[in-house]
């Protein structure tokens, strides 16, 4: 593992024990201060078109708040996450995580709130260290449309570049 996998790996870690924790502080350590974090109505959702924000670009004081809302409403019972894959770019200052996640929470009249999904984790280098810029929210991919050469998936974009004005690409249908 590199040294830039293995700092991806302890902000991963990092937000975990954050949330294990539920220690606000240490949580707030790991966004980015133009961070956005999209989310899908539930884990089905793979078109962003259903998408929608839960909050707006980061603002330490208002998502502490949320958080705290969360943590005094809801009773952690597990959270596991397993890291599926850690990609660097080659200039070692984007990375993103591949994170399956399996969070439960229970409020006092027994409600349950789950978080059960893989994620996209987006890092940026700021100076010495690495900060989360995007999340994508929990998608269950065991639903996702498979595809195969001979049945492709309903509104599969083939990566096929076409030249265009000034050197800039497009994908085509």
């Amino acid at each position: 593992m590199t040294i830039h996998e293995q700092q991806i790996q302890e902000i991963v870690d990092r937000e975990t024990r954050a949330w294990d924790t539920q220690d606000i502080e240490l949580l707030m350590t790991i966004f980015h201060p133009d961070m956005v974090w999209p989310w899908p109505p539930n884990a089905q959702a793979h078109d962003p078109m259903e998408w929608l924000f839960w909050a707006g670009r980061y603002d330490e004081e208002r998502w502490s708040r949320n958080w705290r809302e969360l943590f005094d409403t809801y009773t952690l019972i597990h959270n596991r996450r397993v890291i599926r894959k850690i990609a660097v770019t080659p200039e070692g200052d984007g990375a993103f995580a591949v994170v399956d996640v399996d969070t439960l929470w229970r409020d006092a009249q027994g409600k349950e709130l789950r978080w059960l999904g893989r994620a996209c984790k987006v890092y940026s280098k700021v100076g010495s260290e690495w900060k989360m810029t995007m999340h994508t929210g929990l998608l269950d991919y065991g639903t996702a449309p498979k595809s195969t050469p001979e049945r492709p998936a309903k509104k599969q974009l083939r990566a096929t570049p076409r030249k265009v004005q000034k050197q800039a690409f497009v994908l085509q249908s």
